[in-house]
C-alpha cells in the first residue's frame, strides 16, 4: 500500500494507526492473567495451525508465555503508548479519545498493564543484567507515571517502586573505573553510550542532574568523535590498563544522549546538541526511494537494530521543538523526522484476509528500513519482528509530536 494522502499528512491519525496495527498484531496477555499485556516478539502472518502441534504454537504465541524474551523490546512498547496516551490527553482523555475505541483499555491502563506483564514476565523484578535495559523501562515509567498524574489514574506507586528499585541499579554501576561512567552490563568489563545515554537522560528528568552531566562528560571526553560529531560505541580497560575505544557508531546512540543534553540544557550542552544533530543528518542518512524525497535516516535490520532508527527520532523530534536550538538546527531535526515517518508510511502494507490468527482490521506491516517498501521486506507470510514495528510507530509518534497543538 501507498499513500495518496493530501499534503498536510494526518500524523495524530497516522500514529492512531500505527498504535492500533502493533497491539493488534502482537498485543497479549500473560498465560491469560487479567490486567496483563505483553508483547509477543514476533508476529507470523499467514500461517495456519494444523494439528495439535499447530494449535498448541498458536496457544503459546496467543499467551506470549515461550516468545523469547526482549525485556528492551516491551520497555520501548511502554514508551510508545505513552507516546498514544499523551496524544489522547490532548484530544481530552474522554473514552472518545481512545486509540483503540471507547470500548478498549486507554494507551495509558495498557502500559500499566504492560508494566506489570514485564515484572511478572522477567521473574517478578524489574532488574536484569543490563543496565541499558533497565534505563529505558525506567524512562518510560517515568513518563508514564506522568501521565497517569496528569489523568488521575492509579498505578504511580507501583511506577514509583520501579524507579526506586532501578534507580539503586545505576547508582552501583558508576565507578570511577575508565574515569566515569556507568557499566553496560553486571559483568563490569565496558562502559558505553547505549548504558550512560539513557541513564543520564533519566538521572537528568529525575532530579538528578549533577549525575547527569558527570555521565554527559564521560562521553563528551571518551566517546565524541570531534569530526563525525557523532557519539561511538564504548569503552573497555585494556591489558596495561589503557583505555581500548569501540568505535563503531550507531544511530540509537545519539538519541538519548540528545534528549540528555536538552534536558540539561546550558550553552555548552545545547551547542553540542546542535553538532550531533548535524552528524546524524551528514552520515546516518540514506536516499530516500521516492524520487524527490531527498534523505531519510538509515535503519539497521532486524533484532535489536529494528529498534535503532525509531529510538533516534523520538530525540530528534524534542530537539525540533526546542526554542534554544539554532533554526537551522530544528528544521534539520524536523525534516529528518517527518521524512522518515513518510517514508515508513508509504511503504507500509496492508495485512491481507486471513494472514492474522486474530482481530486485525486494517493493520499494516510497516517496513523494516524505511527507504524499501514492506512488501519487499515483510512479504505476506514472512515473520514481522515486533522491533521493526515499534520503529515505525516510535518514528510515526515522533512525527505526530511536531505537529500536536
Amino acid at each position: 500500500m501507498t499513500s495518496s494522502d493530501a499534503s498536510t499528512p494526518d500524523w495524530q491519525q497516522r500514529a492512531n494507526h500505527a498504535a492500533q496495527s502493533v497491539t493488534a498484531l502482537f498485543g497479549r496477555r500473560l498465560l491469560f492473567l487479567p490486567n496483563t499485556h505483553l508483547a509477543a516478539v514476533t508476529w507470523q502472518g499467514g500461517r495456519p495451525a494444523h494439528g495439535w502441534r499447530g494449535k498448541l504454537r498458536t496457544l503459546a504465541e496467543g499467551t506470549a508465555l515461550l516468545n523469547p524474551w526482549h525485556y528492551w523490546w516491551q520497555a520501548h512498547y511502554v514508551d510508545c503508548l505513552v507516546d498514544t496516551g499523551r496524544r489522547e490527553l490532548g484530544s481530552g482523555a474522554t473514552p472518545a479519545a481512545r486509540f483503540n475505541g471507547p470500548a478498549n483499555p486507554s494507551a495509558g491502563h495498557l502500559a500499566s498493564r504492560l508494566v506489570t506483564g514485564i515484572r511478572l514476565r522477567n521473574a517478578f523484578t524489574v532488574v536484569n543484567n543490563y543496565y541499558d535495559d533497565m534505563a529505558w523501562l525506567a524512562l518510560a515509567t517515568h513518563r508514564l507515571d506522568l501521565l497517569a498524574a496528569e489523568t488521575r489514574r492509579p498505578g504511580r506507586g507501583r511506577n514509583a517502586r520501579v524507579r526506586r528499585s532501578l534507580t539503586l541499579q545505576f547508582d552501583a554501576a558508576g565507578t570511577d573505573d575508565l574515569g566515569g561512567g556507568v557499566f553496560w552490563s553486571k559483568k563490569r568489563d565496558f562502559k558505553n553510550t547505549p548504558a550512560n545515554g539513557p541513564v543520564a537522560l533519566y538521572y537528568a528528568r529525575t532530579g538528578e542532574t549533577a549525575r547527569a552531566q558527570a555521565l554527559i562528560d564521560w562521553l563528551d571526553a571518551t566517546l565524541f568523535d570531534a569530526d563525525q560529531h557523532l557519539y561511538l560505541d564504548g569503552a573497555r580497560a585494556g591489558t596495561a590498563g589503557e583505555v581500548l575505544v569501540e568505535r563503531t557508531v550507531y544511530t540509537y546512540n545519539q538519541g538519548p544522549v540528545l534528549g540528555a543534553l536538552l534536558e540539561l540544557g546550558g550553552d555548552t550542552n545545547l551547542a553540542r546538541a546542535a553538532l550531533v544533530v548535524d552528524g546524524v543528518e551528514r552520515l546516518l542518512t540514506v536516499a530516500a526511494s521516492t524520487p524527490g524525497q531527498g534523505s531519510v535516516l538509515r535503519c539497521e535490520g532486524t533484532g535489536d537494530g529494528g529498534l535503532f532508527t525509531g529510538i533516534l527520532c523520538r530525540y530528534l523530534a524534542l530537539a525540533a521543538r526546542d526554542a534554544r536550538l539554532p533554526d537551522a538546527t530544528r528544521r534539520t531535526a524536523a525534516r529528518l523526522v517527518t521524512g522518515t515517518a513518510q517514508a515508513f508510511w508509504n511503504g507500509r502494507r496492508t495485512v491481507e484476509p486471513g494472514e492474522s490468527a486474530g482481530p486485525a482490521p486494517d493493520a499494516s506491516v510497516f517496513s523494516l528500513h524505511a527507504n524499501t517498501p514492506a512488501a519487499r521486506t515483510y512479504p505476506a507470510g514472512a515473520a514481522v519482528e515486533l522491533s521493526t514495528q515499534l520503529q515505525a510507530w516510535m518514528t510515526i509518534e515522533a512525527a505526530a509530536l511536531l505537529t500536536a497543538p
